[in-house]
């Protein structure tokens, strides 16, 4: 069941953000990051369906110091998204990591993953660098080359999936994640889409790829029961 909520951060600040119930008892926790242009209804439908797999979920919007409450962009409408996205700091996304952890912790889960796409699959990695999780997954995240350090923090297993024909992250940053996260010794899946673009998980862009989609998500669920069931 859908519900949108407002959570407090530490910081003072308050974040709205999506959530949806599965029937019965939670099975586990997920937080689902947004991609670069909000909690949009694609998002939300992700939430939907970790639901539907037995997860409490929340996708928490992450420009809310910026932004008014259920901010959304068109996708490709960067000039919109800019003055949010270039507002994001590390501190701020871990307080709003937490804030989303704590708020499931405190609805009797006891193990919780991320997920996060575009924006939200660099946020999935700093939030695994911070939090307790039982696992985690970054959809074509922008890692390297800054957040490299970070590799040796990381908490959980990590799976890592990229869009080989991906023009905004060249495989050469997606291949430096990988090593990284392989010199520091962390259980981790890097997984490449050769033919796949930057968003193939949306269906709301033209970026699409059914098929890695699909496959994607299968793979993402696999990795979750293992490590939360």
């Amino acid at each position: 069941m859908p519900e949108t909520i407002t959570v407090k951060v530490s910081d003072g600040t308050e974040i709205s953000a999506y959530t949806a119930r599965p029937l019965g008892q939670p099975k586990a926790g997920v937080i689902v990051f947004q991609e670069a242009f909000g909690v949009t209804d694609h998002i939300k439908r992700v939430t939907d369906r970790f639901a539907h797999e037995g997860y409490l979920s929340i996708a928490p919007e992450l420009y809310h110091r910026t932004a008014p409450a259920g901010f959304a962009a068109k996708y490709g409408d960067m000039e919109t998204v800019k003055p949010h996205s270039s507002a994001l700091t590390l501190p701020n996304l871990e307080a709003d990591a937490k804030a989303a952890f704590d708020w499931l912790k405190s609805q009797g889960v006891s193990k919780i993953a991320s997920v996060g796409y575009c924006q939200g699959g660099r946020t999935s990695y700093i939030a695994n660098s911070t939090l307790p999780l039982s696992a985690a997954a970054s959809y074509y995240g922008r890692i390297a080359p800054d957040l490299l350090d970070r590799a040796k923090d990381q908490r959980a297993p990590i799976i890592l999936f990229w869009g080989g024909a991906d023009k905004g992250i060249p495989l050469e940053n997606a291949r430096a994640v990988a090593d990284a996260l392989r010199t520091a010794g962390k259980p981790h899946t890097h997984i490449e889409f050769s033919e796949a673009q930057h968003g193939f998980n949306c269906d709301d862009r033209p970026s699409f790829n059914p098929e890695a989609s699909e496959q994607a998500w299968g793979i993402t669920l696999t990795f979750f029961k293992k490590h939360l069931f």
